[in-house]
Order: C-alpha cells, then sequence, then structure tokens
C-alpha cells in the first residue's frame, strides 16, 4: 500500500511536470495569450493537486498553493481581489500567537538556564560568543539583502501597503528609545509592540532566575506550558497556511503581475550566497582562530547537518551532534551545556534569515528604511530570535513579530511563506553547523579540548 501510493505521488508528479513543459513550449513558440497555454497550465495545476492529495504535507500543500494562487491571480484578478479576505484571517491568528510566545520562550530560555551563576565563565564566555556571531550574521544578511535588491520592483497593491506608514518616520530619538520600554504590557500586547513585550519578558526572566528555586518553580512551569500550549496552537494554524498562502499571492499577482515570483528565486539565491559567505568568511576564520582540526570537524558535524538540512529541525539533529562533538574531544560537561544553550541564543542561520527576508518585506512594500530603522531592527532581531528554535515555523512567526515591530505591512510576509521550507533547510543546517563549532571553541578556550575523548572504537564509528 506504501509503496502504491508513492507510485501514484511520482506518476502526479512527472504528469505535471511534463504538461509544464509543454506549456512552456507553447508558451515560448505560441505566445503566453494563448488558449492552449492557460488549459496547460491549469491541468499542471490540476495534476500537482492530485499529487498533493498523495503526498499529504503542509510544505507540498503551501507550494500548490502559491502556483495555484499565481494562476488565479494571472488569470483571474477581479477574483483574485476578493479572496483577501483567507489572507487577512490567517495574518490575525499568526498575529495572536506572538505575545504569548515569545514571552513563554524567552522567559524558559533564560529563567531555565539560571545555572549560568554556576558555570560561571565557560556561561559568560559562550553568550559573549553567541551574540558576536549572531550579530555578525544580522549585518551580512543586512548588506546582502541591500546590495541584490532582490524585492525591489515588486510593489504590493497601494491599499496594502498604505496600511503600514512606519511610525518610526515620526519619532525622534528620544521617543524612539522611550518606545521600546513598556509602561503596560497588557496595553503593549494589545497594540502590538513587540519590541516592549520583549523587553518585559527579559526583564521578567532575569527577576524570576534571581528568586529562590521552590518560588521560581511554579512560575517556569506556567511559561512551559504556556511555550507547549502555544506551539501546538502553532501547528493547527498553519494547518490554514495554505489558503493563507494562495490567497495572498493571487491578490499580489492579480494587482502586480507574475514579477513577485521572480523576485523569491532571486530571494532564494540572495539567501544561499550570504550563507555561503557567513560560513566561509565568519565560522571558518573563527575555527582557524581557534586552531580547530578541520578535517575531524568536518566529518563529525557532516551526518547533524545533514539531518537538520533534511528535516529542517534542529531537535532531530541534536543527540547525534552531542555524540559527535564528544567523540571530537569536547567534553560531556561542554558540549551538554554549550549546545542546548546555542539552540536559544545562537541561531546563526535564523539570524541571517531575519535580517534578509525583513528588508526583502519592506523592499516589496515600496517602503525604505534608514539605517537608524534598520539597526532598530536589529536590536528587534537580537532579541525576538531567541528561545524560539523549536518552534514549527519559528521563523516565520518571528519574522511577522519584527516586521510588524517596524511597522511594515504583514501581508508581504506571506509571499516569502511560499518558500519558506527551502529557506528552513539552509538556516536550520546552518544554526546545527555553527553550534557545533562553538562548543568547539569553548573547549578549546576552556584548554579542555581533548581531555575526555570518548574510546578509539566509538570515536571511529562517529567520525568515519
Amino acid at each position: 500500500m506504501v509503496q502504491s501510493t508513492k507510485q501514484r505521488e511520482n506518476i502526479a508528479l512527472l504528469t505535471a511536470a511534463i504538461i509544464a513543459l509543454a506549456a512552456l513550449l507553447c508558451w515560448r513558440f505560441a505566445g503566453q495569450a494563448t488558449i492552449l497555454v492557460a488549459v496547460l497550465r491549469w491541468a499542471a495545476l490540476a495534476a500537482l493537486v492530485v499529487y498533493g492529495c498523495f503526498r499529504r504535507t503542509l510544505t507540498a500543500w503551501i507550494f500548490i498553493a502559491m502556483l495555484v494562487g499565481a494562476a488565479v491571480g494571472h488569470d483571474f484578478p477581479n477574483a483574485a481581489t476578493n479572496l483577501r479576505v483567507l489572507a487577512l484571517i490567517f495574518l490575525r491568528l499568526i498575529k495572536t500567537i506572538i505575545a504569548p510566545l515569545i514571552f513563554g520562550t524567552l522567559v524558559v530560555g533564560i529563567a531555565g538556564h539560571s545555572n549560568l551563576r554556576q558555570v560561571g565563565r565557560l556561561g559568560l564566555r559562550s553568550i559573549i560568543y553567541f551574540e558576536i556571531v549572531t550579530t555578525i550574521a544580522i549585518f551580512l544578511g543586512l548588506a546582502a539583502i541591500n546590495i541584490s535588491k532582490a524585492g525591489v520592483g515588486v510593489q504590493l497593491p497601494p491599499s496594502t501597503s498604505a496600511e503600514s506608514v512606519l511610525p518610526a518616520n515620526k519619532l525622534n530619538a528620544q521617543d524612539a528609545i522611550l518606545h521600546i520600554f513598556p509602561e503596560n504590557i497588557a496595553k503593549s500586547v494589545a497594540d502590538g509592540a513587540v519590541l516592549e513585550v520583549v523587553v518585559f519578558s527579559l526583564i521578567f526572566a532575569v527577576a524570576l532566575a534571581m528568586i529562590s528555586e521552590q518560588k521560581r518553580r511554579p512560575m517556569l512551569a506556567f511559561c512551559e506550558s504556556l511555550s507547549e500550549v502555544m506551539f501546538k496552537f502553532t501547528n493547527l494554524v498553519m494547518y490554514m497556511a495554505p489558503l493563507g498562502v494562495g490567497a495572498a499571492v493571487a491578490y499580489t499577482v492579480g494587482h502586480t503581475g507574475i514579477a513577485a515570483l521572480g523576485s523569491l528565486v532571486k530571494l532564494l539565491l540572495t539567501f544561499y550566497a550570504a550563507l555561503i559567505v557567513f560560513i566561509l568568511g565568519v565560522l571558518l576564520p573563527v575555527a582557524m582562530m581557534f586552531r580547530v582540526p578541520l578535517r575531524a570537524f568536518v566529518r563529525a558535524v557532516t551526518e547533524p547537518v545533514t539531518i537538520a538540512f533534511a528535516t529542517t529541525s534542529s531537535e532531530a539533529a541534536l543527540p547525534r551532534a552531542i555524540e559527535a562533538m564528544e567523540a571530537l574531544g569536547v567534553p560531556r560537561q561542554i558540549v551538554a551545556f554549550v549546545i542546548p544553550t546555542g539552540y536559544s541564543f545562537n541561531m546563526d542561520g535564523g539570524s541571517l534569515y531575519l535580517s534578509v527576508a525583513t528588508i526583502f518585506v519592506a523592499q516589496v512594500a515600496g517602503i525604505h528604511l534608514s539605517l537608524g530603522q534598520q539597526l532598530m531592527m536589529m536590536l528587534t532581531l537580537m532579541l525576538t530570535s531567541k528561545g524560539i528554535a523549536g518552534v514549527s515555523r519559528g521563523g516565520f512567526v518571528v519574522l511577522m513579530a519584527t516586521a510588524a515591530s517596524i511597522g511594515l505591512p504583514s501581508e508581504a510576509v506571506l509571499l516569502l511563506l511560499g518558500i519558506d521550507p527551502i529557506l528552513d533547510m539552509g538556516r536550520t543546517a546552518v544554526n546545527v553547523l555553527g553550534n557545533c563549532l562553538a562548543s568547539v571553541v569553548m573547549a578549546k578556550w576552556e584548554g579542555e579540548f581533548g581531555a575526555e575523548a570518548t574510546s578509539p572504537a566509538v570515536k571511529e564509528a562517529v567520525l568515519q
């Protein structure tokens, strides 16, 4: 039965590819406006829908919905306008997640690691290293997207982009600083002031970490429960993602044409080029600076990074990453602290993605961000990206929060969701790679690398 279903998937996908190729050839030689091209285009989409019925994964349906939405917007622009309500419903549901999710994950991520006071020097060095590397990743992402300008030329409809006017344009420096700090947390949540929620959560988490274990435990348990509930809430809302994405793409293409799809391809190239530059220009020099054995390290991280890339889940790669770093020579007490902590505080690929994606959204919306606004965005990214690595589509949720905090139109973010699985593969793999390197760097920094290497048999099995 499983084999039969897989065969049907392959047949449907192959059929869609053949019909799409035929449509492309007809378009090339007969012109885009011919009836035959339109018929072949919709036949290919129908084959993709059949493939989705067999595949039954959210990623497949999001991609299919994006293509169907583009076709609806191109062929039926008037009808596509009426689909906007579906995109708005999805956006509203996403916005309800942001404040409680950020509060729960940040409090657990900080107060749950209150043992930083016991590990002392290692904890301080780790946090400093994490912040330096992730900040470099954010700046690199800003530079990459400002150079490529992947979103320029594909503006949202005027009614959409006009909905969000950057309030920072009307604020002086003093007001901008004041707007970081909350005066009423309930008002901050209601107004969607994400940075104020983040600052409150940080101070709350630090205060919680400073009280006794007996008094801290109930509140920490509540925040852990809140986080888990919001994870499930996110999963439920994401089931509506295909409708939201399809409607948003249909609405955008109906008003602006299919140029939006070309900008997404350009964004993909920009992001993966930036990841390669980050690996070769940042992680490699760091490894050389601390004299990390490169060949052994590459062999050790190949499997966990591959798992992360294929599953888009850092957690799936965690056990193998810890085992591989121990076999490489990182003491257990260091790797057991650095890698799990890095999952909250050292999201290299995620930080780079968020900076690239946020500026892309601004470019698509036709909104120019000044240097000061981009620096404010960087601060927001540094804070909102912490502790959210385990959330399904966590990068998308954080991106929505960041866009809202600097006044970008939320509907532009939906354009990214169609290619988010491909982006997620790269950012998750780099997250795992960065955390594995961080554990080796900390062991080298502490002078303990190789002090507790595992037995030769285990080491050979892990590093082969």
